[in-house]
């Protein structure tokens, strides 16, 4: 069992050479779809298994075709992690689509309509508040 420091530093040194990877190294046109983005890794205690979270701006066709495209080069992305990582055993591999940032937009778009309904109401009612 690895400690949560050598954990962590294992997850950032997966995510930027993966994040290296998705710029100049994954071939695959499916990748190139959408705009993709690494935006977490959560090692395994053992450092036996990876998740990397991925976030992709574009249609949802083209989040399917990105996510397919990297689900098959995952493959390529635990031969390429295992000779730019020094490790024992290189961990396997899974991406998994993060919509957090989709969620969050909505949350703020959804604030800013509650905003603007209530500035309405507010300025009747300090104009009522001074006559």
């Amino acid at each position: 069992m690895a400690t949560n420091r050598r954990v962590s530093r294992v997850a950032e040194l997966i995510k930027r050479e993966v994040s290296l990877m998705l710029l100049n190294g994954i071939k695959d046109d499916r990748v190139g779809t959408g705009m993709v983005s690494v935006t977490d890794v959560d090692v395994s205690g053992d450092l036996q298994h990876a998740k990397i979270y991925v976030s992709i701006y574009g249609t949802d066709e083209a989040k399917e075709e990105t996510m397919a495209g990297l689900k098959s080069a995952t493959g390529y992305v635990r031969s390429e992690l295992g000779s730019r990582i020094r490790l024992r055993r290189t961990p396997e591999v899974i991406f998994l689509e993060d919509r957090s940032i989709e969620r969050g937009n909505r949350v703020l778009s959804l604030l800013d309509k509650i905003k603007s309904e209530q500035k309405p109401e507010l300025q009747i009612e300090t104009q009522g508040e001074g006559e």
